[in-house]
């Protein structure tokens, strides 16, 4: 990766003039909204009458409608699901906005702007701020004044400091200018594909290796499901390997498993790592790049999603699910 591809720090003073408004106050949006505040900025909050807005109000934030947010505000930080963005921001944040001379709005992810679900106004920077981090570990590293990677990326560039405020925005939710943190350049359509590919490939692969794995042991060789489950996930070995990756990388991690288990995964990865695997990424990908999973995705929910909810049924009510809650009430878990 070059350099300049590569952003340590950002320029906060190109926020300290204006009103940012943090739209959606759930995890994402209030990790990015104590963060910003506490960096000295401007912020007030878009939600909702829910839950959500009453959390914003104990916390200290002016809040308010989400139209009258954006009326308000300098920058939107739209940080609600993507399924429901588009009617918020036709509905609520483009009537607010669009007869403002500039206004800048930041994405958290490239999906409605890279599928055009979204089609920003012409008086818009449109950038996106994407963490590559859940809330609650934005909030811990900011206490323990540490940076985290941050994905960035423009759409419109309309003041032709549309990156600028981008780095300027990572520094202020705490991502860059810390130790730790870095910004990678990229793009909308850049972030959708590694988004939703991995939400395609190795997580759906890791869960149904588990299910196989489970299934083998217990219907063919007897082994205790409590057994399994521990060994799979619940003993917390897997979140420290995965921890040691992203501290070490992902084969000097290796050294933290002894000679035999070290053995067993190389020779074995040369079985799984072949042509049916290659393929199957690459047919993932091009569904992803092609449009055709949003539009699926897109009548699944028009319709009411029964395929989602048929397929979460089937797999909250298999027998590793069964086994899992058995023993996570042992465990007091649950």
């Amino acid at each position: 990766m070059s350099e300049e591809n590569v952003f340590l720090n950002g320029d906060l003073s190109l926020l300290h003039n204006k009103k940012i408004a943090v739209i959606g106050y759930g995890n994402q949006g209030r990790a990015q909204a104590i963060v910003l505040r506490d960096n000295d900025l401007d912020v007030i909050v878009g939600n909702i009458k829910d839950t959500a807005w009453k959390k914003a109000e104990e916390d200290g934030f002016e809040i308010y409608d989400i139209s009258t947010a954006c009326g308000k505000s300098d920058v939107g930080l739209i940080l609600i699901p993507d399924e429901v963005a588009p009617e918020v921001y036709y509905n609520n944040i483009k009537p607010a906005v669009e007869n403002k001379e500039h206004y800048i709005l930041d994405f958290a992810s490239g999906y409605n702007i890279y599928y055009g679900f979204i089609e920003p106004s012409p008086n818009m920077d449109v950038i996106m701020v994407a963490p590559r981090m859940i809330g609650a570990g934005i909030i811990d590293l900011h206490k323990n004044n540490k940076g985290y990677p941050v994905l960035l990326g423009v759409d419109q560039d309309i003041s032709g400091k549309a990156w600028e405020y981008a780095k300027a925005l990572a520094k202020g939710i705490g991502a860059i200018g810390l130790p730790r943190g870095v910004a990678v350049k990229s793009s909308f359509r850049e972030e959708t594909l590694v988004d939703l590919l991995t939400e395609h490939t190795w997580m759906p692969i890791l869960i149904a290796s588990f299910l196989a794995y489970f299934n083998v042991l217990t219907s063919e060789y007897g082994v205790n499901p409590e057994t399994i489950i521990l060994e799979l996930y619940a003993s917390g070995e897997l979140s420290e390997s995965a921890k040691a990756m992203a501290e070490m990388g992902l084969f000097e991690q290796l050294s933290l498993h002894s000679h035999t288990s070290q053995y067993g995964q190389l020779t074995r990865l040369e079985k799984f790592y072949n042509n049916d695997l290659l393929e199957v990424i690459r047919r993932e990908a091009e569904e992803i790049l092609s449009g055709s999973f949003a539009k699926d995705w897109t009548l699944e929910q028009r319709v009411g999603m029964p395929i989602f909810r048929s397929l979460l049924k089937k797999a909250k009510e298999s027998k590793l699910a069964e086994e899992e809650n058995r023993l996570y009430k042992l465990l007091g878990r649950k």
